[in-house]
């Protein structure tokens, strides 16, 4: 049953909402920050203390964002000398031209020792697929499917954006075999029409959860010299070894 907000809601349009390029990750990451109130630090750090998915990917939604036009990032001197970064969100995309000198809708405060991103080269992945090795792994296990399934052909441009999603699987334990076998599992009987949108469903409904972090052994006792026969044997604090113990019994 839908229930109207009256208080602490956040307007988002469909032109977000439905983003056919944008990633999920920055598409969550923009309702994220247009629900800030004005002045909240948005730098990557500060967005990475508080969601799991790390610098790299807030990075690479944040390209997304200013590519799309919902957000621009200026570097500006203050009185100090120091250098930073000044955010603007916009709840509409911006083109360039009016990117340039809009009224701003969030300005946070200064985003101390946040290090550059320079604009990638012609030659370098798209927003949204960083040339890491995990990445690069990612966009291979996408481009292989259609020789798993010719059903799952896909774009460069498709390929590119659904990388991040996938390293997210290879981050938790998940092989790319594995990833492949997954995700072109019981393929609907029609096919399917939008591979893309397809496999950004799978990626995000089957996520597996991340693996169970092993309990440290437990360190044995130390070393100690017995009082009686001045013989090795561990134990939490000095005495006598297991030998020696019926012998002091007996004695007393």
């Amino acid at each position: 049953m839908d229930e109207r907000h009256n208080e602490e809601f956040t307007v988002v349009g469909n032109h977000l909402a439905q983003h056919p390029d944008l990633s999920l990750t920055a598409i969550g990451l923009a309702t994220h920050i247009q629900s800030l109130p004005t002045g909240t630090l948005v730098g990557i750090k500060a967005l990475a203390a508080k969601f799991p998915e790390g610098e790299t990917r807030i990075a690479a939604a944040l390209r997304e964002l200013e590519q799309h036009g919902y957000l621009s990032r200026t570097k500006e001197r203050l009185p100090s000398g120091r250098i930073v970064t000044r955010t603007i969100s916009y709840n509409k995309p911006q083109t360039r031209t009016a990117r340039s000198a809009p009224a701003p809708r969030r300005e946070p405060a200064p985003e101390p020792k946040e290090p550059e991103h320079p604009a990638p080269a012609r030659s370098t992945p798209a927003p949204g697929s960083p040339d890491l090795p995990t990445h690069r792994t990612a966009r291979d296990v996408l481009a292989g499917l259609r020789i798993r399934d010719p059903r799952l052909h896909l774009a460069e441009a498709d390929v590119r954006r659904l990388a991040p999603a996938v390293a997210a699987w290879l981050e938790r334990g998940v092989t790319p075999d594995d990833v492949q076998r997954t995700l072109a599992a019981g393929m609907p009987r029609e096919g399917v029409r939008h591979p893309a949108g397809f496999l950004a469903h799978r990626l995000t409904a089957l996520l597996p959860p991340p693996l169970p972090t092993r309990p440290e052994a437990a360190r044995p006792d130390p070393l100690q010299n017995c009082d009686g026969c001045d013989r090795a044997f561990r134990a939490p604090g000095p005495g006598r070894c297991r030998d020696c113990r019926p012998a002091r019994a007996a004695a007393a």
